[in-house]
């Protein structure tokens, strides 16, 4: 065995290796070289062969064996792909999209330093927070906010800073479980907050809040459902209602709102959903949101509230823990810039355009492509431009579909096949930039809402180079 395959030495000396040497440098490049004979050697063993075919019988061979080796360990583990699942904001994918002025201020923020912490006008050291705190201020109505680097971070903060080892009171059909089972009940736990659960899952009335207050109570908290909805033989208590009720007792009470919005999305035909603003308004002491979902920025989680709240928070050690950075901060600030002017937001925020997307923009792009796409994966397959639903996603709205349109991919037989659409499915995932739609009834679904008009090209010439997988 060791007669046939060359030693480390000697394939760093081969001629046509030095391009590799120059681009991935001696370590890399024999770091993959070492653990490419490991392979062969163990490939060799396990087929008992003399010679298994898959070690390479030229200088040329190896070289190429190497180089491919060598590109698939360095490219990126993070790539850029076609969200043509019809959800826009899919947790798996990133969420929301930044708009180009944010994306340009992050840029700045990570080639320039940058007053971080430094007060530009005494000096001194300052703080985070206040590089957004006035806008936060302006546009929620709220005395002082802060931030974390996810709503869970926030509510956890909030419960550790204001209610550890207390109890919290929420009603039962409140205690939402996020992506991966993540709890508010285990949220709390970990806060070191006693739950205190009331009501039933579908009603709970005013006396329950005012009947579980006792001595050891830190809190009063109502949790958003935005991830599911409770329909039918239902009733729930108003904030402004628990807030009257936690302020008689001497309690706070905290709103975590999950998705968040600053604006009301109904004014642009989406469903009317609960604002910031009017949570403030309603009496809540505190309020926590995501920053990259409804609200279209970067992962970030917002408190907002009373000051002396907020200023308890700041000074409990988890919050350095759970701070953001200043790529994040970078972020926030345009953003929260755009929020002043909402007039415009249709147009600036990509989020929110993706959001009211017209269908009929969607159905002309789909027809325009439709020929292309359909060439390039032959007469086995039928494409169609049909109707769908796009969704909002990560847990906004969750019953709320948005009129779409895309293609559909099916089998040109008409037979019932989903091993096919699952291989044609993997196949347009491992082209240079994938392509993620659904597979459902038989079909496989692309949704347009998120294709922008400027990828267009780089969508069709891949189809045009790699066809459908073979049978």
């Amino acid at each position: 065995m060791n007669t046939v395959l060359p030693s480390v030495d000697a394939l760093l000396r081969l001629p046509g290796l030095q391009p590799l040497l120059d681009e991935y440098g001696h370590t890399c490049t024999a770091n993959v070289i070492r653990t490419q004979l490991a392979q062969l050697r163990e490939t060799w063993r396990e087929r008992q062969e003399n010679v298994p075919a898959s070690v390479p019988a030229t200088d040329a061979e190896w070289v190429n064996h190497i180089g491919t080796a060598l590109r698939q360990k360095m490219a990126p583990r993070l790539k850029p792909v076609f969200n043509l699942t019809g959800t826009v904001l899919h947790t798996n994918l990133g969420r929301a999209l930044l708009p180009d002025e944010v994306v340009q201020a992050v840029i700045r923020a990570l080639i320039t330093p940058a007053n971080l912490e430094f007060n530009l006008d005494s000096g001194g050291r300052g703080d985070r927070d206040d590089l957004v705190m006035d806008w936060l201020r302006e546009i929620t109505g709220a005395e002082d906010a802060t931030l974390v680097n996810n709503n869970a971070a926030a509510v956890l903060l909030m419960l550790n800073s204001l209610a550890q080892r207390k109890e919290v009171v929420v009603s039962r059909g409140e205690l939402v479980e996020i992506g991966g089972a993540f709890r508010i009940p285990d949220i709390m736990s970990r806060a070191g907050a006693k739950l205190v659960e009331i009501g039933t899952t579908n009603r709970t009335h005013p006396a329950d809040y005012a009947n579980a207050i006792t001595p050891r109570t830190a809190m009063l908290m109502k949790v958003h459902t935005s991830n599911y909805a409770v329909q039918g033989f239902t009733r729930s208590v108003a904030e402004a209602d628990v807030a009257r009720m936690a302020h008689e007792a001497g309690l706070p009470f905290a709103v975590d709102l999950g998705s968040g919005t600053l604006v009301d999305l109904s004014q642009w035909g989406l469903p009317r959903e609960a604002t910031v603003q009017e949570m403030v308004a309603a009496g809540a002491d505190l309020v926590s949101f995501s920053g990259d979902k409804l609200l279209g920025g970067p992962q970030a989680g917002f408190i907002v509230g009373r000051r002396d709240l907020i200023a308890r928070i700041k000074k409990n050690p988890l919050k350095r823990a759970l701070r953001v950075g200043k790529l994040t901060l970078a972020a926030i600030e345009p953003l929260l810039r755009m929020y002043l002017m909402p007039e415009h937001l249709p147009q600036r925020l990509t989020t929110l355009r993706l959001f009211i997307r017209p269908q009929t923009d969607m159905r002309q792009q789909a027809e325009r492509l439709l020929p292309a796409l359909q060439a390039a994966l032959g007469d086995d397959w039928t494409l169609s431009v049909e109707p769908m639903f796009s969704q909002i996603g990560s847990g906004a709205l969750p019953v709320d579909a948005l009129p779409s349109c895309g293609v559909v991919i099916r089998t040109a037989d008409g037979k019932r096949s989903g091993r096919r659409l699952k291989a044609l499915a993997a196949q347009l995932r491992a082209l240079p930039r994938a392509v993620i739609g659904r597979v459902a009834d038989d079909a496989l679904w692309l949704d347009f809402r998120c294709l922008e008009a400027g990828d267009e090209a780089e969508f069709v010439a891949q189809w045009l180079r790699q066809h459908a997988p073979e049978e």
